[in-house]
Parts: C-alpha cells; structure tokens; sequence
C-alpha cells in the first residue's frame, strides 16, 4: 500500500480519533447509543488510516495528501 495521507491529514485524523475516543470512555458518548456506535466506527478508522498513512477511499478516488516527491 502505497501512502495517500501527508502528515498535517495524520496528525488530524489522530487528534479527531484521540477526542472521539475520550468522548466515549469518559462516558460522555454511551456505546449502546448509535451514535457512540457511529463515534466508535469513525474513532477507528481515522485511527487506523493516521498510524498507518493509507487511506482507502483515496485510494478508491485517486486522492492523496501526500506531499510530491521528485
């Protein structure tokens, strides 16, 4: 998998998934609510595509983030 998110767009999706998660386990969000579901689903995702800098629906879109290297 080549990388599509640049590091200012991993930086976000971690802050956002840090802050949705705490939403949750500090109890503010309740995960028997969809939308503590939905705040757990997108918490993973941004996540999983900050750590590890690919992001499918890039891919899917031909988008990336990533700074052109020549």
């Amino acid at each position: 998998m080549k990388k599509n998110v640049g590091n200012i767009d991993r930086v976000l999706r971690i802050l956002v998934a840090a802050f949705l998660g705490y939403l949750i386990f500090s109890g503010t969000l309740v995960l028997s609510s969809l939308l503590g579901i939905i705040a757990l689903i997108i918490a993973v995702i941004f996540g999983f595509t900050g750590i590890v800098g690919w992001c499918a629906i890039y891919q899917l879109f031909g988008a990336s983030t990533c700074p052109v290297k020549q």
